[in-house]
């Protein structure tokens, strides 16, 4: 989608420190951090909102349950590298009116709080 922020990261036509990426998704931090870390998990295809994300059964089934997978795997992996395991830290997805970029993606905020999400 030509429209899409996300999805103009994803293609390389915006720049962004991409710290971590698969083949079906990539992890940068937020541009407005809520806390000393805060890195955006975005799934490379466009998918608007969790809402949408449904497990339809058979291979686009297994395919959205294994993004989904993959998704907390690199959290918890992004949470040992930043050493939060022991300390605080949310892993979150907004939706609604509280989703500002119309493509699903999940939060991973840990360290001090700089505002409330």
């Amino acid at each position: 989608m030509d429209s899409c922020l996300f999805c103009n990261i994803i293609a390389g036509k915006i720049p962004s420190n991409i710290i971590y990426e698969t083949d079906t998704l990539v992890v940068f931090p937020d541009i407005h951090p809520a806390a000393d870390i805060h890195f955006l998990i975005v799934p490379k295809e466009h998918i608007r909102e969790i809402g949408k994300i449904g497990l339809p059964a058979g291979k686009a089934g297994e395919d959205r349950g294994k993004l989904l997978t993959q998704i907390y795997r690199v959290a918890n992996e992004l949470v040992e590298k930043n050493n939060l395991k022991d300390s605080s830290y949310r892993v979150l997805v907004n939706g609604g009116k509280a989703q500002h970029i119309p493509h699903l993606h999940f939060h991973l905020l840990g360290g001090t709080w700089r505002k409330f999400v």
